[in-house]
Parts: structure tokens; sequence; C-alpha cells
């Protein structure tokens, strides 16, 4: 019985792992849509601005004002409607763990 749960509690682990692992390639597959401008991982070239490394809350604070109309855009009003609140939580979670 023992060794049956330990199995089952190995099993447990390794389907949250995968889940996690997914998780990770959605969110990065959401940044994708951001390289054309952004750079890949959020690291742009010269002229355009960089995500990479940058405050979480305050990169999040602007897409909601994107979201929301508050702040004037070009794209990014349009871009930001197509993701949830939590996405662009998660997105910008994702540029500001990335090195600069």
């Amino acid at each position: 019985m023992v060794k049956s749960m330990k199995w089952l509690a190995a099993g447990v682990l390794c389907a949250t792992a995968v889940g996690a692992h997914a998780q990770v390639n959605q969110i990065r597959v959401w940044a994708a849509a951001c390289a054309n401008c952004h750079g890949t991982e959020g690291r742009a070239e010269q002229g355009m601005e960089s995500l990479a490394g940058k405050d979480k809350d305050e990169m999040l604070q602007k897409l909601m004002d994107f979201k929301s109309g508050r702040k004037p855009a070009t794209i990014m009003h349009q871009l930001t409607k197509g993701y949830t609140d939590e996405q662009l939580a998660q997105i910008t979670a994702y540029f500001a763990s990335q090195k600069k």
C-alpha cells in the first residue's frame, strides 16, 4: 500500500510539472505576439521600448490603461483587448523576469 501511495504521489508531481510547463509555454506564445515591436524576449531594437527586466506592475498598469482607452495608442489599445486581465498580468510577469 505504501509503495502504491509513493507511485501515486510521483504521478501527481509529474502531472503538475507537465501542467506548469504547458502554462509557461502558453505565456511564451502570448508574449511572442509582442516580438515584432518589442523584440524577442522583450529586448527591442533601437527606437522601440524594451520590456525585458521592467517592473511588472508598471507594465501591467500601462497595458490596462491601453485596454481601457485611458492611454492613447496606435495599436496597443487593440492588442490588449484580445487578452484577459489575468493573461496580461502573466505576460508582464514573463517580460519582467527576462534579463535586460
